[in-house]
């Protein structure tokens, strides 16, 4: 019986689900990045960049017998995959793991897609912030405060703004959690500015220094020497356009079943941010969808009937680190808990899951 596994992307999910098939299948990894990026560190390696190498793990030492594959998937059918190079690989089993982008710093750049390329987009970064005393950071989701915090533990001093035309921060969560982060907001002095956006974009490309004046829309000038872009995530389903396997909804994502197979094949997954499961694009749920998507394949290998569902959760989960030792949270521990900055910083906060990352792709 044929056992060839095709993984479209190395990152969270994707990573995840090839190791473990990895003893079971012929598994073909497949991504244009020469490491596994934990783009969970990526704004703690913005501002202190030499914690920045913690984030990045090679691909040469996550599968013991299955093969990594450096290039693009630009076609995908239902009988295999076809890469940028015009590399075909045929596949019994498909797995999309093809992930999302998001503005630099929160993820390297896609034209860096090398570990050297990706470290030196940083420590120029970091050179641009240093000196900027003023900092306006765009959105204030998880990015923008997480980015706020991590300026601020290095330096305190710094100013930083946050704006958001959203009219609360984490809409969705427990009011308890909302409170907990604007008081430890305040005890950082990052200030946020909620219900209002700006006029017009500031005159300085993002991340460089350079003062900018802008106005936002409730009339108020912000003066600041750097600002960052932390809003738009986008779904990297390109290899789907030409509809020779599924078509997309309008962000990109694919219909799934419960057993998260892509609607109308049995061999074919999904898991990750290219899914169009009522959830936010997380890596914590990719990891879950691995774990459900390699037990449904290796039970078809076996010849057995897949049967691992998925559900995602009522209520949603998060652990937002504010630095290494501050931060928010809610659990579900079943029932929906907040928790504080002890946990997250235990959980999370501390090391931003490098030690999990380092057992994954330890060479054994």
């Amino acid at each position: 019986m044929s056992r060839a596994v095709v993984v479209i992307g190395g990152g969270y999910g994707g990573s995840a689900v090839a190791k473990a098939l990895d003893a079971d299948a012929d598994v073909v990894l497949v991504d244009p990045r020469d490491a596994f990026v934990n783009a969970a560190g990526s704004l703690r390696a913005l501002t202190q960049p030499e914690w920045a190498p913690n984030m990045f793990f090679s691909f040469d030492t996550l599968l013991k017998r299955g093969r990594v594959i450096r290039d693009r998937a630009a076609s995908v059918d239902p009988q295999g995959v076809t890469l940028a190079s015009g590399e075909r690989i045929d596949a019994d089993y498909i797995v999309l793991a093809t992930g999302s982008s998001y503005a630099y710093p929160a993820k390297p750049n896609d034209s860096s897609t090398l570990t050297v390329e990706a470290l030196n987009d940083l420590r120029e970064s970091h050179k641009e912030l240093l000196n900027a005393d003023r900092v306006l950071i765009l959105g204030a989701g998880p990015v923008g405060l997480e980015l706020g915090g991590e300026i601020k533990e290095v330096w305190p001093n710094k100013q930083v703004t946050i704006v958001d035309p959203a009219e609360q921060l984490l809409p969705g969560f427990l009011p308890e959690v909302r409170e907990d982060l604007h008081r430890q907001l305040d005890g950082l002095g990052i200030e946020v500015r909620l219900g209002t956006g700006l006029t017009a974009q500031p005159s300085t490309p993002p991340g460089r220094a350079g003062t900018c004046t802008v106005t936002t829309t409730a009339g108020d000038e912000i003066v600041a020497d750097i600002w960052f872009r932390a809003f738009g995530v986008r779904v990297n389903s390109e290899c789907l356009a030409d509809g020779k396997l599924v078509g997309r909804d309008g962000q990109g994502a694919v219909p799934v079943t419960e057993h998260l197979n892509v609607e109308g094949y049995a061999h074919v997954y999904a898991l990750g941010d290219v899914t169009n499961l009522a959830e936010a694009k997380m890596a914590g749920y990719a990891m879950q969808h691995a774990e459900v998507v390699a037990k449904n394949i290796i039970a078809q290998l076996n010849g057995e009937q897949p049967s691992a569902t998925y559900t995602p959760a009522p209520d949603p989960m998060i652990l937002l680190p504010l630095g290494p030792r501050g931060g928010v949270g809610q659990l579900p521990m079943p029932e929906t808990t907040p928790v504080g900055s002890d946990i997250v910083s235990q959980y999370k906060g501390a090391d931003l899951f490098t030690g999990r990352f380092a057992e994954q792709f330890r060479a054994d």
